[in-house]
């Protein structure tokens, strides 16, 4: 039976994030922290304005307070910045693509997914969703593939995403990863997978009727083992 260290597939009922498996992850759920924080602050002091108003029977009578003024005012303005700063940042770092040591192509087709290595020899893979008829013992339902893309960790990664019929969008969740799949034109992003594991995510763009079962498995491994896959394909 297969067993599960990390949590990098959907779990019922979940409301957190799943484990990161990419710097970029990480940066998302700091930022989602740090937003927290000051929602929960606004929240703590919002409701006991309001709470007291309730309760108050002594009402306060004036009709203009510079400083309450200057207070409302300055105080959303400082944590928009305190938000929008960072939010710019983990942008600019998504957007940054340091210079790529492996090239892998995702396209996107009705209803699957092909994955073309392009860094040497071309190699193409079919990635089909396995049938629960197929399924091996620890297996996950909906999720499990017949061929998963195979990825080194502690690489530089670039990944072109692609289709070749309708809109699709590439997703995984655990590599704080989500690239629209786009008929006729090339979407790219970079990231570095910082440990190994089998990285579950989905088709997250209505694609059609079987929108729903075309997974995506992207398998975190060693560079050793990588080369080793490679070597097997053809691809060195």
């Amino acid at each position: 039976m297969i067993r599960y260290i990390y949590n990098d597939y959907p779990l019922p009922s979940q409301l957190n994030y799943q484990d990161p498996g990419t710097n970029i992850l990480e940066s998302i759920i700091d930022l989602n922290d740090r937003i927290l924080f000051y929602l929960i602050i606004i929240l703590v002091i919002v409701s006991w304005f309001f709470i007291s108003s309730l309760i108050n029977t002594n009402y306060l009578t004036f009709s203009h307070g510079n400083l309450l003024e200057l207070v409302w005012t300055l105080t959303p303005a400082v944590i928009l910045w305190l938000i929008g700063i960072p939010s710019i940042k983990i942008l600019y770092l998504i957007d940054e693509i340091i210079e790529s040591e492996v090239t892998v192509k995702a396209i996107g087709n009705q209803w699957y997914w092909n994955y073309e290595l392009t860094d040497k020899e071309a190699v193409l893979i079919d990635s089909f969703m396995l049938s629960d008829s197929d399924l091996s013992e620890g297996d996950l339902r909906l999720l499990t593939v017949d061929n998963s893309l195979v990825l080194p960790v502690n690489t530089s990664i670039r990944l072109i995403v692609t289709s070749n019929d309708v809109i699709h969008s590439f997703a995984v969740p655990s590599l704080g990863i989500k690239t629209d799949a786009i008929p006729g034109r090339l979407n790219t992003i970079g990231f570095i997978i910082n440990r190994t594991s089998d990285f579950y995510g989905q088709c997250s763009e209505l694609c059609g009727v079987l929108h729903g079962f075309m997974p995506i498995v992207v398998k975190g491994v060693s560079v050793k083992e990588y080369i080793t896959i490679m070597k097997n394909l053809g691809e060195i």
